[in-house]
């Protein structure tokens, strides 16, 4: 078969209706991986008993399984030992799965980035007299905010490509429509050329976006 141009381009404003729920997907998956990754790394950081190798097992654990396997067991696996979870419906279960994944790698992103702050600033800080928490919010934090930014955006692109996982579970995102019209149409190489542009297309705003943010950031440390 050729390839159909005229049903290549029919296909974007058929693909790109659904293009909200993918984005809103990885937007809400990342602020809870971010929040999920940040209290990891502290623990980890504080060195707390107990709750430090909990940390670490949530984070080998989550870490060494396929993000698929996560959201199958999340949303038909827990029902069955909670039942109050048979009432989550699919979107939920989505961002559930993609966020206990990406808030393990992200812990370890942020721990790194906490650790290259230099052991100084913990030292000038106490010698005023700031307690630990306020030195962690006020100093470390918004430094180690600057040097996570790069590997933090990569996680963000990679939950946009995740979403497309989320067809499993009934949910009909960017990729699930694009395989829905392909199975109709048999027009499998324009189909699915039209929904790999739309990724690329989103992948390179928001890498534009983040490079502006990085230099807005490093503007203070800039001579």
């Amino acid at each position: 078969m050729e390839f159909d141009p005229i049903y290549f381009l029919e296909s974007f404003p058929k693909i790109l209706p659904f293009l909200p729920l993918t984005l809103y997907l990885a937007v809400i998956a990342l602020i809870i991986s971010v929040i999920g990754g940040l209290v990891l790394a502290l623990i980890l950081k504080a060195n707390i008993p107990v709750l430090k190798q909990l940390a670490l097992l949530y984070i080998s654990f989550f870490r060494s399984i396929p993000s698929l396997v996560q959201l199958f067991l999340i949303y038909y696996g827990l029902p069955q030992l909670i039942p109050g979870m048979r009432v989550i419906d699919a979107i939920t279960a989505a961002i559930i799965g993609l966020s206990v994944k990406n808030s393990a790698y992200l812990a370890e992103i942020f721990r790194a980035a906490i650790s290259s702050v230099d052991k100084g600033q913990f030292e000038a800080a106490h010698s005023i007299g700031l307690s630990k928490v306020r030195t962690y919010f006020s100093i470390i934090l918004p430094q180690a905010t600057r040097n996570a930014i790069p590997a933090t955006g990569n996680i963000f692109v990679g939950l946009i490509k995740e979403t497309s996982l989320v067809f499993t579970l009934g949910v009909t995102e960017i990729f699930a429509k694009s395989k829905l019209l392909a199975s109709a149409s048999y027009k499998f190489l324009e189909t699915f050329l039209a929904v790999a542009i739309i990724y690329w297309i989103v992948t390179i705003i928001f890498s534009y976006l983040q490079n502006l943010l990085e230099k807005k950031m490093n503007k203070p440390y800039k001579n």
